[in-house]
């Protein structure tokens, strides 16, 4: 094992814990937050997804599990956050070791600089259709307009203080509003399940196209897909175990809503624009907009980690200037790229965090002390072949088996792998044995 001493982190505040009296977040502002960030309309499309491909009654259980198991995970990597005082990156130098953790955060930052494109793209779209829906800004400059509004909106967000935004923007005057808009969708989209019979809509039955495996690896992808970010946030919690309940609690609900609100929509709709159709909804307009002002915090949660994640990486720019260039960054690539076309390789991308977490969450949980792992080795070599190894099965199954699903296999075989070899390559484990 290398005992060379690392360089002195102590002006990297993304490798060292959060002092304690920065530590202001209690259970409402955790789950406050991750319900916010759990509300979106790519939330509801991937709802809308399920059918007809599974039954209205297989698809509420996939949901519901799907959502309360994703959102456990989450939960379980808020509270290592929490009680170490570390970031995302940090927990990656903890497993990992501090020179091949940059690799992994690295990934992290250039998949949260796509999502954020996407997010840009989607909430530009979002704010074109309900303009052309209330008969205006037809023009082919309000595209480049409504992208520069919203990236600019971002820069004005990170230029302030994150923990104000959560404690006053979003718990008091945002969650109240988004929360008013899905209570109303729902109302109006439960009236029209009344209409065409509660019983034909309950006992409909699937094609089979999707098997309930894929469907729960679906549902879960969502949770799994904010792994990255959850400790940036969570290590401003106070308690690790109200971390764990706040999150768990936002965050699932909040999945289970809009999941099962896409479904909704999907079954009582033959639209296969789920913006149309709640934009025909009665007082969708108002409803849509509110869900779209709420996808901002999606965006700013990405760039925010993002920016954490960089300040890993180059300690002498603060977390603030990392977080107005990537925004500057995504807004220039939401007016170039195609974004839509580019999903695909997001996802991809995503699925190297899928087996990243499953070593992260067997080495870390109950550790004592998470931050002096930082110290130990530079390399370490069990984790890294074990995370490879799971990069590899996430594909083989996608490929092979697909009808198991990819996510749930890599977690457990990562996890089990991890958890196995955890005491005998545990630094402190053979430090304290010598």
């Amino acid at each position: 094992m290398d005992s060379t001493p690392l360089s002195p982190v102590s002006a990297n505040t993304a490798l060292t814990p959060l002092p304690a009296n920065e530590r202001l977040f209690g259970w409402r502002d955790h789950a406050a937050l991750w319900l916010s960030l759990g509300v979106g309309l790519l939330v509801m499309q991937i709802g809308a997804y399920l059918v007809p491909a599974l039954g209205t009654q297989a698809a509420l259980t996939v949901i519901l599990c799907g959502s309360i198991f994703g959102a456990g995970l989450l939960a379980w990597t808020a509270k290592i956050g929490c009680d170490s005082g570390l970031s995302s990156a940090g927990l990656m130098h903890a497993t990992y070791g501090s020179n091949f953790a940059r690799l992994p955060v690295l990934l992290n930052i250039v998949q949260l600089i796509g999502w954020t494109t996407f997010e840009l793209v989607v909430m530009r779209d979002g704010t074109l259709a309900i303009a052309r829906q209330s008969g205006g800004f037809t023009g082919t400059l309000w595209p480049l307009l409504a992208t520069l509004l919203w990236g600019a909106v971002l820069l004005a967000l990170l230029s302030g203080s994150m923990v104000k935004l959560v404690r006053k923007f979003i718990g008091r005057y945002g969650l109240p509003l988004v929360i008013a808009s899905l209570l109303w969708l729902s109302w109006q989209f439960l009236a029209k399940a009344n209409a065409q019979g509660f019983g034909a809509l309950w006992h409909r039955a699937g094609d089979g196209s999707m098997s309930t495996l894929s469907a729960l690896d679906l549902v879960i992808a969502m949770p799994v897909s904010w792994l990255p970010l959850v400790a940036d946030f969570a290590r401003h919690g106070r308690n690790g175990n109200s971390a764990l309940r706040g999150t768990w609690l936002g965050y699932g609900v909040a999945n289970i809503w809009c999941y099962a609100l896409g479904l909704l929509v999907a079954l009582t709709t033959p639209s296969t624009d789920l913006v149309a159709a709640l934009l025909l909804a009665q007082g969708g307009l108002i409803a849509l907009g509110l869900i779209l002002i709420d996808e901002v915090d999606n965006a700013y949660g990405d760039l925010y980690s993002g920016s954490v994640a960089g300040h890993s990486l180059k300690p002498a720019w603060s977390i603030r200037r990392w977080g107005m260039l990537l925004a500057v960054l995504c807004t220039a690539l939401a007016l170039v790229l195609p974004m839509h076309s580019l999903e695909p390789f997001l996802l991809m991308l995503s699925s190297v965090f899928v087996p990243l977490y499953g070593v992260i969450l067997a080495r870390l949980a109950g550790q004592p002390n998470v931050v002096s792992l930082m110290t130990e080795r530079r390399v370490n070599t069990s984790a890294v072949v074990i995370w490879l190894l799971g990069v590899a099965c996430y594909h083989l199954c996608a490929q092979l088996a697909p009808h198991w699903g990819a996510a749930l296999p890599t977690l457990a075989l990562t996890f089990a792998l991890a958890l196995i070899t955890r005491k005998r390559f545990n630094p402190s484990a053979v430090s304290a044995a010598a």
